[in-house]
C-alpha cells in the first residue's frame, strides 16, 4: 500500500475516485471517461500546485518518504557488473553502507552508499542506513582500493546520520567517520556524490567530500535533524518546522550558499512516484559531472576537492 504524506491527502481522495470510476462503465447518464479525464486533470493540477510550494517540513517529509529509490535501486540500474565488496578488515561488515566495483556507462567505477532497506527485515539488516564505524572504515578502505587502480568514485548519500549507540561510540565512531574525510582528502582521483534523499549530519558528509555534489530536488542535507535541531533550541520536537525552516536545509537553499552543484529535477510529485525517471536523470547527471574530471590529473583533481570545501563558509569583504 503506497505511503501518503499528511499534505498530500487532497491528491489521494482525487486518485482513490479516480481508481473507483475507471472500474466503472459508462452509460446512458454518465461518460466515465470524460469524468475521469477531469478528475486526472484536476489531480494532476493540486499535485503540480503542492509539489511548487512545499515547506521546508514537508520537504523533509519527501526526502524521507520510504518509497524513493534506494541506494541498491540506483547501483542496480546505472551500474553494470556490480560487484560488491564487504568488510572492513578491522572488525566487521556493515550492511548500512553497501559499495563495490562496476561499470557505469563504460567506465569502471567504485560506486557506494548508505542502504535503509525497503522493508522490515532489510531495514533491520540494513540498521535504516545508520553506518556503524566499520561502515566508514570499509567506505575509506574502498576509497583507498579506488585510488590505487585510478578509478572514479560514486557515492549515494542516503541516512539519517551515524548509529547514535554507545557501542558504536566505543568502537570509534567520530574517528571512523574523521578518517573517511581525511582519506577522501587525499585521493588523485575524481568523487562525485548525489544525495538522493536524506543526507544527515558527518554520517552523510563522510561519503560526501567529493569534487561534485548534487543533490535530487526533494531532498535535504543537514548537519542535524530538524527535531534534533528543535529539542536543542527550544526543548520540544514540537517546534521540528520551525527548525526545518531556520536550517536551510533544502537543496535549492544550499545551491544559493555554494554548499552543493547541482539540483536534480524529480518526476512531478516527487522520486517516489517514479523510480524510472529519477534513476535515468541522476545517472545523466552522474555522467555530466564526471566526464570532465576524468580528463584531469590526479594532483589538480585533489586541489580542486580541498579548494572547494575549504572555501565554504568563508565571508565576503564588506563593501
Amino acid at each position: 500500500m503506497a505511503v501518503t504524506l499528511d499534505f498530500e491527502k487532497p491528491i489521494a481522495e482525487l486518485e482513490s475516485k479516480l481508481s473507483e470510476l475507471r472500474h466503472l462503465s459508462s452509460n446512458g447518464e454518465v461518460d466515465i471517461a470524460k469524468e475521469v479525464a477531469r478528475l486526472q486533470d484536476k489531480a494532476e493540477k493540486l499535485l503540480k500546485k503542492i509539489y511548487q510550494n512545499l515547506t521546508p517540513w514537508q520537504k523533509v517529509q519527501v526526502a524521507r518518504h520510504p518509497e524513493r529509490p534506494h541506494t541498491s535501486d540506483y547501483i542496480k540500474t546505472l551500474i553494470n557488473d556490480f560487484t560488491p565488496l564487504a568488510g572492513d578488515r578491522t572488525f566487521a561488515e556493515d550492511a548500512a553502507i553497501i559499495g563495490g566495483l562496476g561499470k557505469f556507462r563504460g567506465h569502471a567505477v567504485v560506486v557506494m552508499g548508505q542502504e535503509k532497506g525497503k522493508d522490515t527485515e532489510l531495514r533491520i539488516k540494513h540498521n535504516f542506513g545508520m553506518p556503524r564505524p566499520e561502515g566508514y572504515r570499509k567506505a575509506a578502505r574502498l576509497m583507498q582500493l579506488a585510488d590505487r587502480f585510478k578509478l572514479p568514485i560514486i557515492t549515494f548519500v542516503d541516512t539519517a546520520g551515524a548509529h547514535p549507540a554507545i557501542e558504536a561510540e566505543e568502537r570509534g565512531q567520530s574517528e571512523a567517520i574523521a578518517r573517511s574525510l581525511e582519506v577522501s582528502s587525499a585521493l588523485q582521483v575524481p568523487i562525485v556524490t548525489t544525495v538522493i534523499g536524506e543526507g544527515g549530519s558527518g554520517g552523510a558528509v563522510a561519503l560526501a567530500f567529493a569534487n561534485v555534489v548534487m543533490m535530487l530536488e526533494h531532498a535535504i542535507y543537514s548537519v542535524i535533524s530538524p527535531e534534533g535541531c528543535a529539542s536543542i533550541l527550544w526543548r520540544t520536537r514540537d517546534k521540528k518546522e520551525e527548525a526545518a525552516a531556520a536550517q536551510k536545509l533544502t537543496a535549492q537553499d544550499l545551491k544559493e550558499f555554494g554548499i552543493i552543484d547541482t539540483i536534480i529535477s524529480e518526476p512531478l510529485g516527487g522520486a517516489q512516484r517514479n523510480h524510472q525517471l529519477t534513476i535515468e536523470a541522476v545517472g545523466d547527471a552522474l555522467e555530466k559531472a564526471l566526464k570532465p574530471l576524468l580528463y584531469l590529473d590526479g594532483k589538480t583533481i585533489r586541489e580542486q576537492r580541498r579548494a572547494k570545501f575549504l572555501a565554504m563558509g568563508r565571508l565576503s569583504p564588506t563593501k
